[in-house]
């Protein structure tokens, strides 16, 4: 919301706020932007609390020492995150801003890996999953799209904190043609008709940068698809897989659906907020299901590893 709104900026200190201590910041001047950006810092401030008792738990009731370490991976991520979102508002940088949001859904994919780590069903996996076949290829194509997931999210964080308005003002068709012409005569007369209505000047690569962001959306769309129809042709019995799934095709179509209805209205920040977040839900499905994926595979990796052979006793 902070970013839909474009307020920032709204309170222009830090770590203070207005000169206050942050938690001692008044409830009756939450107003306006600085409600929002107030409340974000808060916000930000009980996560990174929240994740330390995560990481002491972790070190306290948890044997596995990659599980561990990564409690200690989250901690430090949440530190750079709160310093990169400081160092937004001393600096008044867009690439900070724009660095900012990819650690912090880099820091949602750890914590939702974290969270199946330590689930009865994450134990179970291994014991409950009885295909024999290699399972590589499946696996494969699960990580390849939730790379491509965080990518899309890393474009769109480009395209919010880079550009005020809209690169490109209409769906499905791009400037009215569905590959926009961006020659130095294209983009004049573009300027001039966005100027005309008070809106900010457009670029090749802003209008380009939107269009990846398409594209990339429909190959996401399609692979996603396809990964749901090998799961369901040769995992029949692994009935959270399958669900999980087709849950994930669900979402992309409701993803792609918000896109087409952020420009239609006209970037409105409750409909760009919904966007974000929702890919943010993607990621961290595509996150549940590589991690699924990568159990089962070590398992079969585990299986067909050829057995050493029992040292012979001393005479």
């Amino acid at each position: 919301m902070v970013t839909s709104k474009n307020v920032g900026l709204a309170v222009p200190d830090w770590p203070t706020t207005f000169g206050y201590n942050m938690f001692l910041f008044p409830v009756s001047k939450w107003v306006g932007g600085i409600l929002f950006e107030h409340t974000h810092r808060l916000m930000g401030s009980v996560v990174g609390f929240l994740t330390i008792i995560l990481a002491v738990w972790l070190w306290a009731g948890d044997d596995r020492r990659w599980l561990r370490k990564l409690g200690v991976i989250a901690v430090v991520g949440v530190i750079l995150q709160g310093i990169l979102g400081g160092l937004r508002v001393t600096m008044m940088k867009d690439q900070i801003g724009i660095f900012h949001a990819c650690v912090a859904q880099a820091f949602l994919g750890l914590l939702v890996f974290i969270v199946l780590a330590t689930t009865n069903f994450w134990r179970s996996i291994t014991e409950r999953f009885g295909h024999s076949q290699k399972f590589s290829p499946i696996k494969k194509l699960a990580v390849a799209i939730t790379i491509a997931i965080y990518v899309q999210l890393a474009l769109g964080a480009t395209m919010r904190h880079q550009h005020r308005d809209l690169a490109i003002l209409d769906f499905p068709t791009a400037n009215g043609a569905w590959i926009p012409d961006t020659s130095a005569a294209a983009l004049a007369k573009i300027n001039a008709w966005r100027d005309a209505r008070a809106l900010s000047d457009v670029s090749a690569f802003q209008i380009w940068l939107q269009m990846v962001h398409r594209f990339l959306a429909l190959i996401i769309a399609i692979a996603i698809v396809a990964f749901c129809a090998r799961v369901w042709r040769e995992m029949r019995d692994f009935a959270a897989l399958k669900r999980l799934s087709l849950l994930w095709i669900a979402l992309v179509f409701g993803q792609i659906a918000l896109g087409a209805w952020v420009i239609w209205s006209n970037k409105a920040a409750d409909i760009a907020t919904a966007h974000v977040a929702l890919g943010a839900v993607m990621l961290s499905f595509g996150v549940s299901i590589s991690a699924i994926c990568w159990r089962i595979s070590q398992r079969e990796t585990d299986r067909a590893r050829p057995q050493s052979a029992p040292k012979p006793m001393p005479a």
